[in-house]
């Protein structure tokens, strides 16, 4: 047996961090086996269609890494893999169900609906259908509706009880009468995902089901549809809530939940994979880094918790600091250089990035990790840099470095330091009052990257320069 998975968004917005995780626990579960990853675009719902959302999907997709082996732009005999150009195949489902009595028209008014829901939560009872159209004769009620609004409800029975397995919950039972009779085709002839997501994964030949924990209060309804069209069911799967630091559902409403907005802030594809991976999936060891090829080779649904995980974004920025440092100089500085937001550096650029490259959590820390590069200084007004600038020693430290620098080319970082040394041997001056009045002078700042980078980069010209300024200040 082939494998076939499926990851099948609406295209309502953008990529929720933890719709992507759905997608990449699927991608490494078909990769594992030597299988086939789909992406099903389900858009049946036309009301909350948002145009540009399936480029914005499929853009943020790939970026994380995620390839399919068919979809909306790689089509073949099992697509359309957009819902709703697949309405004819629905259609002919839902009349074999009203055909065989497993489905029926009902022509409630929305008004009746909702007062019946109304009546029901006063009285405490759970809301639901209460069966109102479903006696009606079906030749009648097909007469009805060339005339009538209407939708087409599954009959789900009244009595009894359905006990099935999911790979992480294990044996689940439910009782039917705790099971609604759901709308399966909508008044406006577009199916409901309930229909259109069983039909769809019976054609498309899906062998497991691997979604959200939210789908599992639906799986009774989705079953008894499989038993309803003859069809065998796939394997299913719940995934556990992401959940906000306070332990309530991951939203907007707490920070970023979009895939684009933690791309847009720098952090690495390869890390949000590797963060998201381990939210809810535990690889049976202690390692915390892993390559997508780790991933796919350790990955099993036997290892998925069943409890919720927290999105902690400080450990993201861990994982993504642990991303950067690793990275070569060359992969490193080719990312670098994007996130320069305007700033020109001169032809000694390489040397600055890689100076910053060890303070970085996020690539879009850059502009601000290279102001002591390319900004002009501000001297502090107080605080320990303010002392170490207006101590005595200051004047004679600034002044000789300054003397040399007019005679001395600096022509690599490492030139740097004896020429500090130097000037200790020269005034007997050392330690933080030698090396902290020039880092105040020449970025305004305590600390930062290494001293001899920034001179290095600056260059004797500027150096002077900002040296002069500070000078005329004591």
């Amino acid at each position: 047996m082939t494998v076939i998975v499926r990851f099948a968004p609406s295209p309502t917005g953008y990529l929720h961090v933890g719709g992507h995780r759905t997608a990449l626990y699927n991608y490494l579960f078909a990769r594992k086996h030597g299988g086939r990853f789909i992406l099903r675009i389900e858009d049946t719902d036309q009301s909350r269609y948002m145009e540009g959302a399936v480029e914005n999907l499929v853009k943020s997709l790939r970026a994380m890494g995620l390839n399919w082996d068919a979809g909306p732009d790689k089509e073949d005999e099992k697509g359309p893999y957009y819902q709703s150009r697949r309405l004819e195949i629905y259609n002919k489902e839902i009349l074999r169900l009203l055909s065989s009595g497993k489905a029926y028209r009902c022509f409630c008014s929305p008004e009746r609906l909702a007062k019946l829901r109304e009546r029901q939560l006063a009285a405490g009872e759970a809301p639901g259908y209460d069966g109102y159209c479903r006696h009606l004769d079906p030749h009648e009620a097909e007469k009805q509706a060339q005339k009538e609004s209407h939708v087409i409800r599954m009959r789900v029975p009244h009595e009894g009880a359905m006990t099935f397995h999911d790979e992480i919950r294990g044996e689940v039972t439910v009782e039917f009468s705790r099971v609604d009779d759901q709308v399966l085709m909508k008044s406006d002839g577009f199916p409901t995902y309930h229909l259109a997501n069983v039909v769809d994964d019976h054609y498309m030949g899906v062998t497991h089901v691997i979604r959200g924990e939210e789908w599992l209060p639906s799986l009774p309804k989705h079953l008894l549809l499989y038993d309803d069209l003859g069809w065998e069911a796939p394997v299913f799967a719940h995934l556990p809530l992401l959940l906000n630091p306070d332990k309530s559902k991951l939203s907007k409403r707490q920070g970023d939940v979009a895939v684009e907005d933690y791309l847009a802030k720098g952090y690495l594809p390869q890390a949000l994979n590797n963060f998201l991976a381990l939210l809810g999936w535990n690889p049976g060891d202690d390692r915390e880094i892993f390559s997508m090829d780790e991933l796919i080779e350790l990955f099993s649904l036997d290892r998925v918790n069943k409890a919720g995980a927290v999105f902690n974004v400080e450990k993201l920025d861990w994982m993504n600091q642990q991303y950067i440092q690793a990275m070569e100089d060359t992969a490193y500085l080719k990312e670098a250089r994007k996130w320069l937001s305007g700033i020109v550096l001169n032809d000694r650029g390489d040397a600055a990035l890689l100076a910053v490259k060890s303070g970085l959590t996020r690539f879009n820390e850059i502009p601000k990790k290279l102001a002591p590069f390319v900004s002009g200084v501000s001297l502090p007004g107080e605080g320990e840099a303010a002392e170490l600038i207006a101590a005595e020693s200051t004047r004679t430290v600034l002044q000789t470095l300054k003397e040399k620098l007019m005679t001395q080319s600096l022509d690599d970082p490492v030139g740097f330091f004896p020429l500090m040394k130097g000037i200790q041997k020269e005034t007997g001056i050392k330690g933080k009052n030698l090396w902290m009045p020039v880092r105040i002078a020449l970025t305004g700042e305590l600390h930062g990257p290494e001293l001899g980078v920034i001179a290095y980069y600056l260059g004797n010209e500027e150096m002077i320069r900002r040296l002069d300024r500070v000078l005329k200040g004591l």
